[in-house]
């Protein structure tokens, strides 16, 4: 997004609500007794591991896809992902009726692969390194004309991912604090405008990876970190903060916690022991947070955003532990 566009505001965050209403799923809100107790305070997941395409960013990618005019929309879409943002775009894509590309790096989980191209998108590969994913999809747009729907820092993406929040407070009303994992920074940078436009109260904290923390670096710095080699379980979580993105989150004074894998495993299991649902170490970071740090949170009454489930059952973190 270039630096002279305006950042969305909470006008689009509900003007995606409405958009994306036909399409997404308003994903359940959860509660266990059980790890209230051992959280020590009140906790109440929105569970978008049963969004649409497994993960939250559905939201986003429906945003972005839908509010594209005829004309625009007849060349389809391209982006970069890892994952989760190329099932979500190509399931989007798929509804709509448009072509779908998708430039996966290699190593990305299989799963997620294969939930890309049973969507109908088109994968391209390339090298595990940014710069890679963006000189592909710039090849890939220039030879199909296809639009450009950035994983993080399209700001109908961070509208439509802020629509998460909206929902978790429509049933969750009286929340002290939501905590949700931050990795590129969309789903992050919305939430943080939707707080401000309905729940100004309500404090946000992430939760990163202590081995891919550019973000708490960023915020610390009071400039984004533009260069860091990420090593941690969460594959979603390891792009760096997108700049609009950190624009965003300053001006909204999210905070950060960051979080060593190990206890980001032990909180996937925690989930799939009270939930019976598998989700991705990526999205039990939030839990993780919350249970790292219990003085911050002892008491309170805590939103926490269970970001998606696009797990590879064959490469499951605790085997190896």
């Amino acid at each position: 997004m270039p630096a002279d566009t305006p950042l969305p505001q909470f006008d689009d965050v509900l003007d995606a609500a409405a958009r994306i209403a036909p399409h997404a799923r308003a994903t359940p809100v959860l509660h266990a007794a059980a790890l209230d107790a051992l959280a020590g305070c009140g906790l109440a997941f929105k569970a978008e591991c049963l969004q649409r395409a497994g993960a939250f960013k559905f939201r986003g990618a429906c945003n972005a896809v839908f509010s594209l005019d005829d004309d625009a929309a007849a060349g389809g879409v391209v982006t970069h992902s890892s994952g989760n943002h190329g099932a979500a775009l190509a399931t989007a894509a798929r509804l709509r009726g448009i072509p779908c590309h998708v430039v996966a790096p290699e190593g990305a989980v299989r799963s997620k692969l294969a939930l890309i191209a049973a969507q109908g998108a088109i994968l391209h590969r390339c090298e595990a390194t940014i710069a890679a994913r963006e000189a592909v999809c710039a090849q890939v747009q220039q030879a199909s004309g296809a639009l450009l729907v950035h994983p993080y820092t399209h700001p109908r993406v961070i509208a439509g991912q802020g629509t998460a929040a909206l929902e978790l407070l429509g049933e969750a009303a009286d929340l002290d604090v939501v905590v949700v994992p931050v990795g590129g920074g969309g789903l992050a940078s919305g939430t943080a405008i939707a707080l401000a436009g309905c729940a100004p109260h309500v404090e946000l904290v992430l939760a990163e990876p202590a081995g891919a923390a550019d973000t708490l670096q960023s915020l610390q710095r009071g400039e984004r970190v533009r260069e860091l080699v990420p090593e941690t379980v969460c594959d979603g979580l390891r792009g760096l903060l997108g700049e609009p993105n950190f624009r965003i989150l300053r001006d909204h004074g999210a905070q950060v916690l960051a979080i060593d894998d190990d206890a980001t495993v032990a909180a996937m299991r925690l989930v799939l022991e009270h939930f019976k649902l598998l989700v991705e170490p990526s999205s039990a970071i939030a839990l993780a947070a919350v249970l790292a740090h219990p003085r911050r949170f002892a008491g309170r009454r805590v939103g926490i955003i269970l970001s998606g489930g696009n797990v590879d059952p064959d490469r499951l973190p605790w085997v190896d532990r």
